[in-house]
């Protein structure tokens, strides 16, 4: 459902407040990923940005620290199976579904990147768009669930090396197009996506 606007932020008055972002909407191949994370304010993480700003080792220290330092924080996401039943957009809205609601510690406000809310959140929640650079917990959010991606990538590439899981991640660059024409898709290709389904 679309957004609408909300000033409430109960860390006024002591409340949680979680940030939600996803990873993995735009590849050809492999699940989406969602995080949720619930920053400690008396344990502030220094550095936290869009994770696509970061660099690899960055993200990876930054989620060290996240896992650590936060109050509560999850990963969730939405198989490939279920990026073909739903379409990718509903696929990312349940995997933030799911990471919220895995959550140790109730929130009284979700804050998502973007434009869209996913249904059944158990709180208030307020879409952001560019939240990832904007709100630190959303920041935080993007990090966890860039990283759990990259390492559902990596073990793709141990699958099935041909395809350069390692080096693409599953986004359709030019080695990636190439292999996936010399090779047709694996089972984890979304075929519903334009690249891939030519090829079938």
């Amino acid at each position: 459902m679309a957004a609408q606007p909300d000033l409430f932020d109960p860390r006024e008055e002591g409340g949680l407040v979680a940030g939600v972002d996803e990873a993995g909407r735009g590849p050809l191949a492999g699940p989406v990923y969602a995080a949720a994370v619930i920053l400690d304010p008396a344990r502030p993480i220094e550095g936290l940005d869009d994770s696509k700003k970061l660099t690899a080792g960055r993200r990876e220290h930054l989620a060290s620290l996240i896992r650590e330092r936060a109050l509560s924080w999850a990963v969730a996401h939405a198989s490939v199976e279920e990026i073909e039943r739903l379409n990718i957009l509903h696929a990312t809205m349940l995997a933030m579904q799911r990471a919220c609601l895995e959550l140790s510690r109730a929130p009284a406000l979700i804050l998502v990147d973007g434009n869209r809310l996913p249904k059944g959140l158990p709180c208030r929640a307020r879409a952001l768009v560019g939240g990832d650079a904007r709100e630190p917990a959303i920041s935080a959010a993007s990090i966890l669930a860039k990283t759990a991606r990259d390492a559902c990538c990596l073990e793709l590439h141990a699958r099935y090396p041909h395809y350069a899981f390692d080096q693409h991640k599953g986004y359709g660059t030019a080695l990636h197009l190439a292999r996936l024409a010399e090779f047709g898709p694996c089972p984890e290709h979304r075929r519903g996506f334009a690249p891939v389904r030519r090829l079938l």
